[in-house]
């Protein structure tokens, strides 16, 4: 029994240090915002589980991105056109992140390539953000619409 009660407390104890910080830490909310607003609108919105349009216009192009930020990448159950790619990292476990974000918004088949470690594999998104600092920003301001801290525990117990 001691030493499952050692186990346990090893355990609480070491969550933390698995948990990814999904805090915005360069990015500016309302720059983010207007860069939503002139970037991402035609393709994205970001729409609560109600369906209420909380940014964006009624575009599907691509995924909703309420909840985004901590959210496994390619998993949008209501978005079904994934790249082939983007499922792959999502089944790899990988997370939206701040450093996931930013580089995939900036060169989505480049970043796709690196990751996976594959040349040959592509992204369905043409756009990409041209300024890092642009990046930052959307990243920050969708964060607003995603719970982190639930985000954060999700990926502890994954």
């Amino acid at each position: 029994m001691k030493k499952f009660t050692i186990a346990a407390a090893f355990a609480v104890l070491a969550a933390p240090a698995f948990a990814q910080d999904l805090t915005p830490t360069l990015g500016d909310v309302a720059r983010g915002e207007e860069q939503f607003n002139r970037q991402c609108v035609a393709c994205h919105i970001v729409a609560d589980a109600d369906g209420n349009v909380l940014a964006g216009r009624n575009s599907r192009t691509g995924p909703n991105q309420y909840g985004l930020i901590g959210r496994l990448i390619g998993t949008d159950p209501e978005f079904g056109n994934y790249s082939d790619g983007l499922v792959a990292l999502g089944e790899a476990g990988e997370i939206w992140n701040e450093e996931n974000f930013v580089g995939y918004v900036q060169d989505p088949t480049g970043w796709i390539r690196e990751k996976l470690e594959d040349r040959r594999a592509r992204g369905r998104m043409a756009y990409q953000v041209r300024a890092e600092e642009d990046a930052y920003d959307l990243y920050a301001y969708l964060a607003t619409f995603s719970d982190l801290e639930a985000s954060a525990e999700e990926t502890v117990t994954q």
